[in-house]
């Protein structure tokens, strides 16, 4: 820390309780009290250096012989008076950045200027303040810190706002262009051509490049009002809204302690934003609260600014001590801004409301939920897209939206066990996610079936309405398969789900005969140019076995469809006899397909295709035959 001297006389002073005296030989003539501290001194030498003093003494003079003056409002208190006193007799002192703020200030207050003595207080303290204070980081940074406790005084002269610009003008400049004196921050001095010094001497070694962050564990530092104000002059310098956001997640991390309870061992190196940092002075749940609302106002509501984990941390936090809405809703909207950023444990808040009606905080999800599809909207990610033989083709900017309807499921699958969330909560949250984010709905097939399981006292209408939340033919051959076994599920949902698994497989043969159709034209044309082999032949063979036991695998699968088809087909007609219903086509009418032409078709098309197949093989056989002969 630099430092000024002035004076040259030896230290007179000496404390006896809370009393100061000046042994210089003289009885003391004037008793000045500031605060709980009395200093017995003599009048000439406080009398030529300020003007008020001047002035109280010829006050108190005339009214008693030995004169009594007090100071309640000097700036630094008792601590600094003795300062000012030991200057005023020529006495050594040091200035540094730590009391140069109270020095200037009290000289002010006191009139201490070049009409009582050339080289008066003001301009020595103006002087160093400006000459070596402003020109370092560390030294403006203590001296910013000391306005604080004088804050009226200094913004007054000017010194907190010139302390803040000079922090300003550093933090916004890259530090490896300055040059020495500035890198004295966390490394060596260097000289003016860059080398470090040691020692003053030039070691010829360039120094390391400091990040941009450099600033960030200094101004922590600072308290609120303080920091705001050096954010704010940031800002209006022009700084990278990325690095303003830095510093203010640097500073949350240190005052709120409530960001990273949650973290774990198993995720602390994926999520080190959320690191706990050295721990400041611990603040109350009051000035949290109002660090929290600060810091909402001075974060940009931009996307990709801070971690999504780190917003999370906010908005529980800010849950927990009751913020003001506004700011809770404006957290929501960054959080909705980079939902697809997000993780399934960022979703699991849980529910701080004194209601406690659901375990977790849905509404809030839902409503960050919206956030995002808004913004989606804006930005054009729900532009039209098609689905096409099971694949969904659309643009690049549905990958964020599929991600977050893929995160979406998984919340819901992990809320649904509980008891207390109400059917239209669960519906409204599954429903909210556009049909095209989907390219599957294994995932909120997966989250109905697990709150069906936990709800078994819903109504027949209820659970129809909850299913058909999900579609059909977006199912996997798998859940399909799980679906049409599955008694929790509604009959007529049963039967889609196994017309459209046959429907699956169906495709699936099709595809099979396709392919083999192409293997066995391409062999041909190949042993009409060539001719054939052995080997071929047998390739021939070993890939007409493997289509032949897929095949039998795919009957035997169809053969279980209408087997199960054909049984629920009988109690269905059952139940119309019973209730004086008509026909099986007037049920197939209601459910709005006809299982028995798509099976039979099915059936017949796998029997053709057999035999065709089959013939094919004896056709290659005779010819491998007569060639062998010939």
């Amino acid at each position: 820390m630099a430092c000024m001297k002035l004076g040259s006389k030896t230290d007179a002073f000496q404390r006896q309780g809370q009393a100061w005296f000046c042994t210089t030989g003289l009885p003391s003539d004037v008793v000045v009290e500031v605060g709980e501290m009395s200093f017995h001194l003599h009048k000439f030498p406080l009398l030529s250096r300020s003007g008020v003093m001047e002035r109280l003494i010829a006050e108190a003079s005339d009214e008693e012989e030995k004169c009594s003056i007090c100071l309640p409002d000097i700036p630094g208190g008792a601590k600094t008076f003795e300062l000012v006193a030991k200057f005023c007799y020529g006495v050594k002192l040091e200035l540094t950045a730590s009391n140069v703020v109270y020095l200037r200030c009290a000289a002010e207050h006191l009139e201490m200027t070049e009409e009582y003595g050339e080289g008066n207080l003001i301009v020595q303290t103006e002087t160093f303040l400006n000459q070596v204070v402003l020109r370092n980081w560390k030294d403006s940074l203590r001296a910013l810190q000391t306005c604080d406790d004088i804050i009226s005084y200094a913004d007054e002269l000017n010194i907190t706002k010139r302390c803040i610009e000079s922090l300003a003008m550093k933090a916004s400049t890259d530090p490896n262009l300055f040059g020495w004196p500035m890198m004295e921050h966390g490394g060596p001095m260097q000289s003016p051509g860059g080398s470090v010094l040691w020692n003053g001497i030039s070691t010829g070694a360039k120094p390391k490049n400091t990040s941009s962050d450099w600033w960030y564990e200094d101004a922590s530092n600072l308290s609120l009002p303080l920091y705001k104000r050096l954010i704010l002059v940031m800002e209006s310098r022009g700084i990278r809204q990325e690095i303003i956001a830095g510093s203010l997640t640097f500073y949350a991390k240190r005052y709120l302690p409530g960001l990273y309870r949650r973290q774990g061992a198993s995720d602390s190196n994926s999520s080190t934003c959320l690191a706990p940092v050295a721990s400041g002075a611990p603040l109350s749940e009051e000035d949290q609260k109002i660090l929290l609302e600060e810091i909402d106002r001075l974060l940009p509501i931009q996307k990709g600014l801070v971690p999504t984990k780190f917003l999370f941390g906010l908005l529980r936090t800010a849950m927990i001590l009751r913020a003001s809405p506004s700011c809770i809703s404006n957290f929501e909207k960054r959080i909705g801004l980079q939902l697809d950023k997000a993780t399934l444990e960022d979703l699991l808040m849980p529910n701080f409301s004194y209601s406690m009606e659901t375990l977790y905080n849905v509404d809030c999800v839902q409503r960050i939920l919206e956030h995002f599809l808004a913004m989606d909207q804006i930005t054009g990610g729900a532009s039209p897209c098609s689905a096409d033989d099971g694949q969904i083709i659309g643009s690049p900017s549905l990958t964020p939206i599929t991600m977050v309807a893929k995160l979406i499921d998984g919340y819901l699958a992990e809320v649904a066990p509980d008891v207390n969330l109400k059917l239209p909560k669960f519906q409204a949250l599954a429903a909210s996610v556009p049909d095209y984010a989907r390219p599957l709905d294994d995932g909120l097939y997966r989250a109905i079936d697990i709150y069906l399981k936990s709800h078994p006292w819903l109504s027949e209408s209820d659970r129809e309405q909850l299913c058909r939340l999900m579609d059909c033919q977006k199912l996997s051959l798998e859940a399909c398969t799980h679906a049409a076994q599955n008694e929790r599920l509604p009959l007529r949902i049963v039967v889609q789900v196994l017309f459209f698994e046959q429907l699956q497989l169906r495709t699936s043969i099709a595809g099979c005969f396709l392919v083999s159709d192409n293997l066995d034209g391409s062999r041909q044309l190949r042993s009409g140019i060539t001719g054939s082999t052995e080997g071929g032949w047998a390739s021939a063979v070993r890939e007409n076995q493997v289509l032949k036991v897929g095949m039998d695998n795919m009957r035997m699968r169809v053969s279980e469809l209408e087997k199960e088809c054909s049984n629920m087909r009988q109690e269905i007609e059952k139940l119309g006899r019973v209730k004086g219903s008509s026909t099986w086509g007037n049920v197939s009418k209601k459910f709005g397909f006809k299982l028995k032409s798509q099976m039979c078709s099915a059936q017949e098309d796998s029997v053709s295709n057999q035999k065709n197949g089959s013939g094919k093989l004896e056709k290659l056989k005779g010819k491998a035959q007569e060639k062998h002969k010939s």
